[in-house]
């Protein structure tokens, strides 16, 4: 995998903070990750975070992970989710321009799997949806299973803040194609184990594709 590109992109209120992580090889997918909670501490650096965009590097993806506004040195303040879709909707945007013709997949990790889920299942352009520890009891997740698209969810069997019974529930009532891998003794945060994160995105996506789930 490359060295991760620092880079900011135009966000809707100003600048917003990037990296991207490159393939050795000529990408066949895009991937835009959004990070956790900002309020709890929550950014692209967060160990989920870099061991997902590691990981979906190394099966052949350029991934963008950015920080929301007010994160980093992005532009404007917490805006409650609200905004925070606008930011997604915005790194989509960069994706889309400087990889024309590119699968792109939708992913984040907690708060950030509502926003990358919500703006994924309402754009054309997103194929894919991967949610790590999505907060479905929080959050209203009816885009995503409305929009019958493939869906990866992982989560964590310990998870102490959303029970892994709510995320069955979720995922019981998505279509296929679709996957769910619990983590043995995971907490939220994949404490000690944010590695395993990326060996199951390794796993799960090593050789998925839009065109054949």
């Amino acid at each position: 995998m490359a060295e991760p590109l620092v880079r900011e992109i135009a966000g809707p209120v100003g600048p917003l903070e990037v990296l991207v992580d490159a393939p050795k090889s000529a990408p066949r997918a895009a991937v835009v990750f959004a990070h956790p909670l900002p309020t709890q501490g929550g950014t692209m650096h967060t160990k989920v975070v870099f061991q997902a965009a590691k990981a979906f590097a190394e099966i052949g993806c350029v991934v963008l992970r950015f920080n929301f506004r007010g994160v980093g040195r992005s532009a404007g303040a917490w805006d409650n989710g609200r905004g925070e879709l606008d930011d997604y909707r915005a790194a989509v945007d960069y994706m889309a321009g400087q990889y024309p013709g590119l699968e792109i997949w939708a992913a984040g990790f907690s708060f950030g799997s509502y926003i990358a889920l919500t703006v994924g299942a309402t754009d054309a352009r997103v194929c894919a949806l991967v949610g790590v520890a999505p907060p479905v009891d929080r959050y209203d997740y009816g885009p995503a299973i409305a929009a019958a698209k493939p869906t990866f969810i992982i989560h964590g069997e310990r998870d102490e803040l959303i029970p892994l019974r709510t995320v069955r529930e979720f995922y019981a009532k998505l279509e296929e194609p679709k996957e769910l891998v619990e983590i043995d003794r995971a907490n939220h945060l994949f404490e000690g184990q944010a590695g395993e994160v990326g060996d199951v995105i390794r796993d799960l996506l090593m050789d998925f594709s839009c065109a054949k789930p």
